[in-house]
């Protein structure tokens, strides 16, 4: 029970990497706040889990929503130990062909969205101490080329949270920071993301993927989850800034 007593907010809690953090931090011993925009399935896990676990519909990219959540959860439970930066989307798109809505759109959720939430849990952490997780990617670390806005977003995660892992430690705030970099998981989200290639593109995408994984396979979301239980409890507590990459070996090459 490595996370006793806390109370954990997961963006993007409803599916994919992000329920299977909700469902490991509950077993874990945490009272988590599922946040998501998608309604019907943050309801449905939250019941699924029991009385450890809430859903509040949250749109990461709207300053206003995290305000209000933060505040929300402060005035109800007096506490916010652990934040995960988990929300975001994967528009395919090279440099040529993504449209501006498309890189704003990326922008907006899978890096604003992390500031944003930064911003909002260091004011409520900032006297107690407290563990955020910001979740980038490899795609952060390395370049796709039918992925521009994506890795730029997951670029800019990976930075940020240095820049906000210093600033908390300068302060002596008791706040670790730290970014979490999955590979090629089984989520929804990669899934959506092949099925709006060419059937040529989807092809080649994953042949070069799975070819380049030395584990030979793709993550299942449990096995981030692990890392994310691995950053936010004490077993990490020299570790803050720190990229933790997750990815069958395939930033190895």
């Amino acid at each position: 029970m490595r996370l006793e007593n806390k109370l954990a907010l997961v963006t993007g809690g409803a599916s994919g990497i992000g329920e299977a953090i909700c469902v490991r931090f509950v077993k874990e011993g945490a009272r988590v706040i599922i946040a998501d925009i998608d309604h019907e399935r943050g309801e449905d896990l939250a019941q699924k889990l029991g009385d450890k676990a809430n859903f509040i519909k949250l749109d990461v990219k709207n300053p206003q929503q995290w305000q209000l959540a933060i505040e929300k959860i402060i005035i109800r439970y007096d506490r916010l130990d652990i934040l995960v930066n988990n929300a975001g989307i994967a528009i395919p798109g090279n440099v040529e062909n993504c449209t501006f809505e498309d890189w704003q759109l990326t922008q907006s959720i899978n890096s604003d969205g992390v500031f944003l939430g930064c911003q909002q849990a260091i004011k409520a952490m900032k006297d107690v101490g407290g563990s955020i997780i910001n979740v980038s990617s490899i795609e952060g670390i390395i370049g796709e080329p039918k992925l521009a806005a994506y890795n730029a977003s997951k670029g800019a995660v990976r930075i940020f949270t240095k820049s906000a892992a210093l600033h908390c430690a300068q302060n002596n705030y008791n706040i670790r920071i730290n970014s979490l970099h999955p590979g090629y998981v089984i989520t929804p989200m990669v899934s959506k993301a092949i099925a709006e290639l060419s059937d040529t593109d989807a092809t080649e995408f994953q042949q070069r993927v799975l070819s380049n994984i030395p584990l030979k396979r793709m993550a299942e979301p449990h096995e981030i989850a692990s890392a994310a239980l691995f950053l936010v409890s004490d077993d990490s507590s020299y570790m803050t800034g720190a990229e933790l990459v997750i990815d069958g070996g395939y930033t190895a090459h």
